[in-house]
């Protein structure tokens, strides 16, 4: 069957599963638009390509299959360039097309020409350019199983003109893609295993790490069942959270710069730290020439890059989590740690707890009052996608997620903007899901022009600006260690009700605590989006806070004044 390669690229992409790309048209890219209206692939029109991007990414994130974002080339694909360095850093899996000039022209400078293999180098998994026709159902199947397999991440395949346009025999395989060398077998051996489970055995005060890995090898009922066979509690990192049951007595919530201040305690005086799925982020470790100073560590991932990288451990085993923990499981004694967690419980006191619980009310509307109501109404069920900041934190503090791939934020890269369009990937991918947008007043007017998106697809979505008026964490920086210099914090918006009316959504204000909940009802029983504006408390502060640098035991608290918090940060 002789196709155009612009038909080829479509029936790859069709065939691997995807029936929803996230684009936005050009001249190098038109031939394969052309094509597209002969196929079965619904396309969702972006305002701008990082949008497509971070669309991408939040289907990826929330179904775990590939998601896919197009471009032109030049200006086009370079605006991809934020949303696949966001992707490369938390791991998602997504394949970028993008059209490029005609192969006479590369290097002559021809319009909205750019080395856009040679710029996204450093923030993709891999990247291909394709100059002949025949080779592009080759390249998009290996661009789709490196993008899904080993440690995911995104690939981008760069497609020039002529090769869209030129005809080719099509002939496809379902034989598995082969890349020698690429996943070589890194398994660990029954020795490291074993040295492994030693350590577990004999260690009094170990501690579970729980990250991103947890939920992108589907091994939560493993970890649960380590958890539960070798009484070890478990801290979950900041995409961790919804790998592990946050109800469940041995989870004792999210670690680092603003985790809990009793897990960060516990860390530090642990005996053994068992990694899995995470990368010892700075923001996890804080001052890595102190961090966990008394713990063996024993680190389980699948990129043997990630070992020993930032903290040296004791026993590394390389593989995917849910089978490296199969195998390691039976080799655990059954144990009971009692005094390691009463000891534990003893570091919560009276704050264990930011629970669903509602908040008391002072006169003032804190973040925390519509993050923590937001998860009593869903019941910790909604598809939440958080943009970069203060507000960001609170929801990992406040909401209770209790399925994977429910979380949707942008944790390495700490893209503002992230939010709003990350959701409306998510939206497509799981349709029957209530997905909430949780967005600061700065980071969403970054992306906001996506509304439009939302109102030409008629996507129901609910989105909470936190509304403070400031770029909320970098004006607590500047509160903590700047002498209140609050330089280029201050920020003015547009009325967000009347722009989302603009753009024919409905919009809500809300400025007192007692309208949180009838907003709730009236944005859950809305068909389509409603964006709502919380107006809340200007000068309020995430804590607990390990400032940049410090010991991660060493945290700033919050100052026992504010009665809504006395419970609930310490």
């Amino acid at each position: 069957m002789k196709l155009s390669g612009a038909q080829i690229i479509w029936e790859v992409v069709s065939r691997e599963g995807v029936d929803t790309i996230f684009g936005y048209p050009g001249g190098a890219i038109l031939p394969a638009y052309d094509a597209l209206l002969d196929y079965p692939i619904h396309h969702v029109l972006v305002r701008h390509e990082q949008g497509a991007a971070h669309m991408a990414d939040g289907y990826a994130r929330a179904s775990g299959n590939v998601g896919v974002c197009v471009a032109t080339s030049g200006p086009g694909a370079t605006n991809l360039v934020t949303g696949l360095a966001n992707a490369h850093m938390d791991s998602s899996p997504v394949v970028a097309i993008t059209g490029q000039v005609a192969t006479p022209l590369i290097g002559k400078d021809a319009f909205q020409e750019t080395d856009v293999t040679g710029v996204t180098l450093p923030v993709t998994k891999h990247n291909y350019l394709v100059t002949r026709t025949e080779d592009i159902v080759p390249t998009l199947r290996e661009a789709f199983y490196i993008a899904r397999s080993g440690r995911p991440g995104p690939v981008l395949v760069d497609i020039t003109k002529d090769a869209q346009t030129g005809q080719a025999e099509f002939e496809w395989s379902d034989e598995p893609v082969s890349l020698p060398g690429y996943r070589p077998d890194l398994r660990p051996v029954s020795e490291e295993f074993r040295r492994a489970a030693d350590l577990i055995n004999a260690a009094e005060r170990p501690l579970i790490l729980a990250g991103h890995g947890v939920i992108m090898s589907a091994a939560t009922s493993q970890v649960v069942e380590l958890a539960e066979k070798a009484s070890v509690p478990t801290s979950l990192t900041l995409l961790g959270l919804g790998g592990f049951p946050p109800r469940h007595p041995l989870c004792l919530g999210m670690m680092g710069m603003h985790g809990e201040a009793w897990v960060n305690t516990a860390i530090q005086r642990a005996d053994l730290l068992i990694a899995l799925g995470m990368r010892f982020d700075d923001r996890v470790t804080g001052n890595l020439s102190t961090y966990a100073p008394t713990a063996k560590k024993i680190h389980c991932e699948i990129d043997p890059a990630e070992l020993n990288k930032n903290v040296r451990v004791d026993v590394g085993l390389v593989g995917d989590l849910r089978a490296t923990l199969e195998t390691l499981l039976p080799l655990l004694a059954k144990s009971e740690r009692t005094d390691w967690l009463r000891y534990i419980d003893g570091l919560k006191g009276d704050s264990a707890v930011r629970d669903i619980q509602k908040l008391p009310d002072d006169g003032h509307l804190y973040t925390a009052h519509v993050i923590n109501d937001v998860c009593r109404a869903t019941g910790g069920q909604a598809v939440v996608a958080t943009d970069v900041g203060q507000h960001q934190m609170w929801a990992a503090q406040y909401y209770k997620h209790e399925s994977p791939r429910t979380l949707i934020t942008s944790g390495g890269l700490g893209t503002m903007g992230f939010a709003l369009p990350a959701a409306m990937g998510a939206k497509f991918a799981r349709k029957d899901a209530e997905v909430w947008v949780i967005a600061g007043d700065g980071g969403f007017q970054m992306t906001a022009a996506e509304l439009s998106t939302c109102a030409q697809e008629n996507l129901n979505i609910n989105i909470a600006i936190i509304n403070n008026g400031y770029l909320g964490m970098v004006r607590q920086w500047q509160e903590f260690f700047y002498d209140r210099r609050y330089s280029a914090t201050p920020i003015h918006s547009p009325d967000f009700v009347k722009l989302a009316e603009a753009h024919g959504l409905r919009g809500l204000r809300v400025e007192s605590r007692a309208d949180v909940e009838e907003s709730f009802e009236a944005a859950r029983n809305h068909e389509g989006t409603v964006v709502i504006d919380y107006r809340v408390e200007q000068e309020d502060s995430v804590y607990p806070m390990v400032p940049s640098g410090n010991d991660l035991d060493k945290m700033i608290r919050r100052p026992q004044s504010n009665p809504i918090y006395e419970t609930a940060d310490d």
